[in-house]
């Protein structure tokens, strides 16, 4: 058994990509390099992994069996350099937390305040962002933590562990043509334009509903349009009931939307990244159910 690593990355990150050459951008590596270690890796295990007869690579059947292997064992390997890193270091100095911008405030400032007391010393540096951009910053390790409303699947670099679902709800304006209807069909809803969210790299959106629609990166930004009377839209429940918006908005029954009303959030962190005393810490306060 000769085969590294390296080799393993390389071919999967080849399936991932699709190619040799996008494999090696993604990698940062010569093509060359690429090409070499699936040969070696080829050679090493005596399975042909892919069939070089068509433009792109194709995966052989044994490839493919291959494959699942090979995507187990790095993602093991990512897990000893996490837990490696962690016996190794000791307490945080700092952390970076990214938060998705609708996130429930009061809920999370009881987290901070408990942070705070137990570790005074530590420097937090919190950042905003609407859904793929948190998943982002932490897969670029800007920030060492994320917290997300999670819509689509996430990077294969990042583990995610859930802390709780919220509902959505209904709103329009009070003025709003849509106001007299309690519990609005479908085709009532097509009528009119729907306000829909979306991360601010325009990555990943929410399903629109309506034919018309606007993608906006802030489900506050959303509540303040509606309000205008610009469109409708679906928001999580705490957004809608936060009380400065109250006697602006009216609630609609969501009784004919037959999509999933309900958001997952969780925290999500890098499966190699170090875990140190406040991470394990802040982990086992959200698992405990800080937002339930």
């Amino acid at each position: 058994m000769n085969w590294t690593v390296d080799q393993l990355e390389a071919f999967v990150t080849a399936v991932k990509f699709g190619s040799f050459s996008a494999a090696a951008r993604h990698l940062g590596k010569a093509q060359s390099r690429v090409s070499t270690a699936i040969a070696n890796l080829e050679t090493d295990l005596d399975i042909t992994l892919f069939d070089r007869s068509a433009r792109l690579p194709i995966l052989t059947p044994a490839g493919e069996d291959m494959y699942a292997e090979a995507e187990a064992v790095l993602k093991q390997c990512q897990r000893l350099q996490s837990r490696a890193l962690t016996v190794s270091g000791g307490e945080e100095i700092s952390i970076t937390i990214a938060m998705d911008e609708a996130a429930p405030i009061m809920i999370f400032q009881h987290l901070f305040e408990d942070i705070a007391k137990q570790f005074p010393l530590l420097k937090i540096n919190i950042i905003s962002g609407s859904q793929a951009d948190i998943a982002k910053w932490v897969d670029e390790k800007k920030a060492d933590l994320g917290i997300l409303f999670h819509l689509k699947t996430l990077l294969d670099s990042l583990e995610f562990m859930s802390i709780g679902k919220f509902s959505q709800t209904l709103i329009v304006a009070p003025e709003h043509p849509l106001a007299k209807i309690s519990a609005p069909k479908i085709e009532q809803l097509n009528q009119f334009r729907q306000l829909v969210i979306r991360d601010r790299m325009g990555i990943t959106q929410a399903k629109a509903i309506s034919p018309n629609h606007w993608h906006i990166d802030s489900y506050y930004y959303i509540t303040e349009l509606v309000i205008r009377g610009i469109g409708w839209a679906l928001v999580p429940e705490h957004v809608a009931n936060i009380h400065w918006y109250k006697g602006a908005l009216l609630e609609l029954s969501t009784a004919h939307i037959t999509d999933p009303l309900l958001i997952e959030m969780g925290v999500v962190k890098r499966r190699d990244q170090a875990s140190g005393p406040v991470i394990n810490w802040i982990y086992q306060a959200l698992n405990q159910g800080v937002t339930k």
